[in-house]
């Protein structure tokens, strides 16, 4: 289950309520999502998020054909390492009996997640949403990004395992072989499945009166052109992933050297070994035994290639919202050029 302890903990599923590792091929196409639950979501950040502290918690509802419709959601509250006598499974289970009792569909279909400037492609987040979809086939996880949101556009995104990805999970092979095997490449990671948010005709009507409601100068703050603190801490973060996969590519550098030179070493010691056992054969002795060269010469341990994919998924990442967040701000000049010249 989802926790609050840090940024980096790690969900765990539910109770399987398919059959564990089933191998549907993306049986969710089109994911239906309650404007309550938005808000919700959007509640839990602003009461408990803090900056850069992730905010977690579970979201329900039901599955039709080929469309995942998420009806609820509730947070998981707040706690430390001091809270030992807090056990999260029996809080989901008390929260989801609650429900059940009110008559609100209380089956698993994920869980949701904050974000800070974007920062979600993680070991953790892999190994949380491995667990969600082994248990439950449909199960996604919404990232939401409330930096973004805060400059005028919601930003929540659906996210799920590709089935390669879940084959290599299973296996647990995350070795170069097993990744290039697979052919896996961290475009291949993640698959994002598109949200439409439903709301009742009278919340459409309420929205109406607030947007009546609504003053002029909230509306043209969406026009606001000031962009360099999200600009430039965008592209801090992504200089930060950019060197980390710098280190990890001279770790991988310093491992392929190191594996062969030990294969040089190893080829010359059973060259002479052959060499030494040819002159005592000559000199009528008995020669001396063969050893497993694969005792003697320990291979050195291969870096992990999982954590490389993901960093390189981040660093798409952060491409992929500082080219979103740049069109926006041209447009929005383009816009203010037209207005200039049609009021000067």
């Amino acid at each position: 289950m989802a926790t609050r302890k840090e940024s980096t903990s790690t969900p765990t599923a539910p109770m399987a309520s398919t059959s564990p590792g089933a191998t549907l091929d993306s049986p969710v196409k089109q994911i239906q999502i309650e404007g309550l639950v938005v808000l919700k979501m959007i509640k839990h950040y602003q009461e408990e998020g803090q900056g850069s502290e992730v905010v977690q918690g579970v979201l329900l509802g039901l599955v039709v054909e080929d469309r995942l419709e998420i009806t609820n959601c509730f947070p998981f509250p707040q706690h430390t390492e001091d809270d030992a006598d807090f056990d999260e499974v029996q809080y989901q289970m008390e929260m989801m009996r609650s429900l059940r009792h009110v008559n609100i569909d209380h089956l698993h279909v994920g869980w949701y997640q904050s974000t800070y400037y974007g920062s979600f492609v993680s070991r953790a987040l892999l190994d949380s949403q491995f667990s969600y979809q082994h248990a439950i086939e449909e199960s996604v996880v919404l990232i939401y990004d409330p930096i973004k949101t805060a400059q005028g556009s919601l930003s929540l995104k659906a996210y799920r395992l590709t089935p390669k990805l879940m084959e290599i999970c299973k296996e647990k092979d995350f070795s170069a072989e097993g990744l290039k095997k697979a052919m896996i490449g961290f475009e291949h990671m993640f698959e994002e499945v598109p949200i439409v948010i439903k709301n009742s005709h009278l919340i459409n009507v309420l929205m109406w009166e607030l947007e009546e409601k609504s003053t002029v100068a909230d509306k043209h703050e969406l026009l606001n052109l000031s962009s360099s603190n999200h600009l430039e801490k965008s592209l801090q973060l992504l200089m930060d992933r950019v060197d980390d996969m710098s280190q990890d590519i001279v770790k991988y550098n310093t491992y392929s050297r190191n594996l062969s030179k030990q294969q040089q070493q190893k080829h010359q010691y059973t060259q002479r070994r052959q060499q030494e056992n040819a002159q005592r054969q000559t000199r009528g002795e008995t020669p001396l035994p063969e050893e497993d060269v694969t005792k003697m010469f320990k291979p050195p341990q291969p870096p992990p290639r999982m954590d490389t994919l993901l960093i390189a998924g981040q660093i798409n990442n952060y491409c992929q919202n500082v080219k979103e967040f740049t069109s926006q701000n041209l447009g929005k000049l383009f816009m203010a050029e037209a207005l200039q010249g049609h009021n000067s």
